[in-house]
């Protein structure tokens, strides 16, 4: 409870009113005695208000409030939060009101100011903003109520359990689905190459059309026709993906609003959506984190829901990669042939280690190595040089990149295909080379 800016000037002017007094008794000036017993009874009878105001301000009842949070929060992304009041009073009160949003939150809108009116219910709203992933919860709101001669301001606390997930930012994934995946692949910059080889599954004969190729002709089915019958194939089905995902304290760089490790989930994500619709199974395993996990690959278009329950709380740690221990870990677990898709930022220290893992591990399945390249160096290395710290700057930054340029090659040079990407980019690039080698049969 703290007193209103009404009473506050009361004071004031009682106290102002005190001091001209003893400042006149001060010159010996003359004064009715009337004058100070006037002055008493205004400072008692100011007691006596504020007291009466302050016990009628505490039996006013608490209005009722109910909060409707949404399901799921989208990461970095705005969203609504209502609130609903209900109360008994008799004439128009004015409320402030200030929800306890929990940490990693923006808000806007609050603290909000509303107008009860008798019989009526009040609603409104408020935003917020999520910046990190997980299980959030809302434990009670907090209520301003002036007293009813607006000489104190009552603070009430109501308790309102609430909770809320925060996943990857995939709303546009369900927008995506209102329309063609191929033109919201091209938004995105994916580039769908043109085929370079027939698909792997048969999908039905259809007769001959300029542009087939005399390998397509059915000749059994021509015979029986008398007319030229082909066959027609479609990209092999039934394929298995599995990420690899690094949870570790490479991960935890930041690139703008996002970190790579969410950057990396969410293009993790974005590959599930395409290759699940492309009818392929779809697995998770991570590594180096505090909560290992691990989802088998499976089909069908629920299992996005899955992988989404799956991974929204996941956190990057301090922990170090340890390769060889995640690729074991996996060929324990995964024996059907899958294309494993390795998520990790890579250091030159990484060469003898990661290659003896990554060999093993292909063997028996087909492996893609992924490393997310800081936006920064790109930055730096386009920067113009004017002073001694910036040059020093462009040249450790140049040395970098040629150490991670240099290991990329030796692991391209054993085999391994490594794909190099900004963390914005990853996405795109990724959905691009899955099309590409689905389309060419090499998984």
């Amino acid at each position: 409870m703290k007193p209103t800016r009404l009473l506050l000037l009361l004071l004031g002017a009682l106290l102002g009113l005190a001091l001209v007094l003893g400042i006149v008794q001060a010159l010996d000036i003359n004064l009715p005695p009337t004058l100070h017993t006037l002055w008493w009874a205004g400072l008692l009878a100011l007691a006596v208000v504020s007291g009466v105001d302050v016990l009628w301000l505490r039996q006013l009842p608490s209005p009722q409030l109910s909060r409707s949070l949404p399901g799921n929060l989208s990461l970095g992304r705005w969203g609504e939060v209502q609130l609903v009041a209900q109360h008994r009073f008799k004439q128009r009160q004015q409320l402030e009101v200030f929800d306890h949003v929990p940490a990693g939150m923006d808000v806007d809108f609050l603290p909000q100011r509303i107008e009860l009116r008798p019989g009526e219910h009040t609603q409104f709203s408020y935003r917020v903003r999520p910046l990190v992933r997980g299980h959030f919860s809302f434990e009670r709101c907090e209520l301003g109520i002036p007293s009813p001669l607006g000489l104190w301001q009552g603070r009430r606390y109501l308790q309102l359990p609430g909770f809320t997930r925060v996943y990857p930012d995939f709303a546009r994934l369900y927008d995506a689905s209102l329309k063609g995946v191929d033109d919201w692949l091209g938004q995105l910059g994916v580039r769908q190459q043109q085929r370079r080889g027939l698909g792997q599954e048969f999908q039905q004969l259809r007769e001959f059309r300029d542009g087939d190729t005399l390998r397509q002709i059915d000749w059994k089915a021509t015979a029986r026709k008398r007319t030229p019958i082909a066959r027609e194939y479609q990209d092999e089905r039934d394929q298995q993906i599995i990420f690899l995902l690094d949870c570790g304290r490479r991960m935890r760089s930041q690139d703008g609003d996002l970190s790579h490790f969410d950057h990396a989930l969410n293009a993790c994500l974005l590959l599930s959506y395409v290759a699940l619709r492309q009818g392929d199974a779809v697995g998770l395993a991570t590594f180096a984190g505090d909560q290992p996990r691990f989802l088998a690959p499976v089909k069908g278009q629920a299992h996005l829901n899955v992988l989404l329950n799956a991974v929204y709380d996941l956190q990057s740690s301090q922990r170090p990669a340890d390769y060889a221990a995640a690729i074991d870990g996996l060929l324990a677990r995964q024996r059907r042939r899958a294309l494993v898709v390795i998520v990790s930022n890579l250091r030159d220290e990484d060469d003898e280690e990661l290659l003896a893992a990554v060999k093993r591990l292909g063997r028996q399945h087909r492996v893609l190595l992924t490393s997310l390249r800081e936006e920064v160096l790109d930055s730096l290395r386009q920067a113009p040089v004017h002073n001694y710290e910036e040059a020093l700057a462009y040249c450790g930054t140049v040395d970098y990149l040629n150490a991670r340029t240099s290991l990329h090659d030796r692991l391209s040079a054993h085999g391994v295909p490594v794909l190099d990407a900004r963390p914005s980019q990853l996405g795109p690039e990724l959905v691009e080379r899955y099309l590409a080698w689905k389309k060419a049969g090499v998984f």
